[in-house]
């Protein structure tokens, strides 16, 4: 047989065939008196093997190695192994299906919903007090950490915060935030400010207060002060003082 009858018998294109002569994936047949390669029926049976492996997901390194009988794992090894990753790529797309499907329920999503399921419904059960500025930035920077935390990190911090989506913790962060807006404008020396920042320091559940207290950035840091950017003047005071009382918290 000649390159092109191989290739339509075994169902792959002459450059697969040749991609597998130089991975060594497939030996080299003899060749005729011209110079082309002539094969066999076991040449057949070589690149019909090698294509059913490739198709279930073996590298053409471990597919070489299996059929050159060189490899150090068992045939049966490395398919538990594809087998393994394929279950965490179901799980992966099981999740990634879930988040859509809630998009999807939204009449009119945004990009600002595309967020995991978890953070999601502690947002939804913020939906009261967001209509304020601060809370339009708390909600971006859980955004934020939603997409740049390790999930156990983000999960655990959510647990952490569960304690401030019961009503009466809602109800409390309302009177906050409407706090926070009357501050709009004033001066970082109103004397409104101090009792705020102590007030929301202690609104936190204990154990998110002294989590975020060891996790403080200093008032330096550039994502402090993008945070802080955003505000007026009144309302970053309130959030300075109010990381430092969480800070001296965690420290006495």
């Amino acid at each position: 047989m000649r390159i092109g009858e191989l290739a339509a018998l075994v169902g792959v294109s002459t450059r697969t065939v040749r991609h597998y002569h130089h991975q060594g994936v497939l030996p080299e047949p003899s060749r005729r008196r011209g110079g082309y390669r002539e094969y066999g029926l076991r040449d057949a049976l070589l690149l019909a093997r090698a294509r059913r492996l490739t198709e279930l997901g073996l590298s053409l390194s471990e597919v070489r190695d299996v059929l050159t009988g060189d490899s150090a794992r068992e045939l049966r090894e490395i398919l538990l192994e594809l087998d393994a990753d394929l279950a965490r790529q179901e799980a992966a797309i099981r999740a990634r299906r879930g988040r859509l499907a809630a998009l999807l329920s939204e009449e009119a999503p945004s990009p600002d919903d595309a967020v995991s399921p978890a953070m999601a419904e502690f947002l939804r059960c913020l939906e009261p007090v967001r209509d304020s500025p601060f809370a339009a930035a708390e909600a971006e920077l859980l955004a934020l950490l939603d997409a740049a935390a390790e999930p156990e990190d983000r999960d655990r911090l959510l647990e952490l915060m569960r304690p401030m989506t019961t009503p009466e913790a809602v109800a409390r962060a309302e009177v906050l935030h409407r706090r926070l807006a009357e501050l709009d404008g004033a001066d970082p020396a109103d004397p409104r400010v101090a009792a705020l920042a102590a007030d929301l320091a202690a609104h936190l559940p204990r154990e998110l207060a002294a989590s975020l207290a060891s996790a403080m950035p200093g008032a330096d840091d550039p994502f402090a002060q993008a945070f802080l950017a955003d505000l007026s003047p009144a309302q970053a005071e309130v959030a300075r003082q109010a990381m430092a009382l969480l800070a001296h918290g965690a420290a006495s």
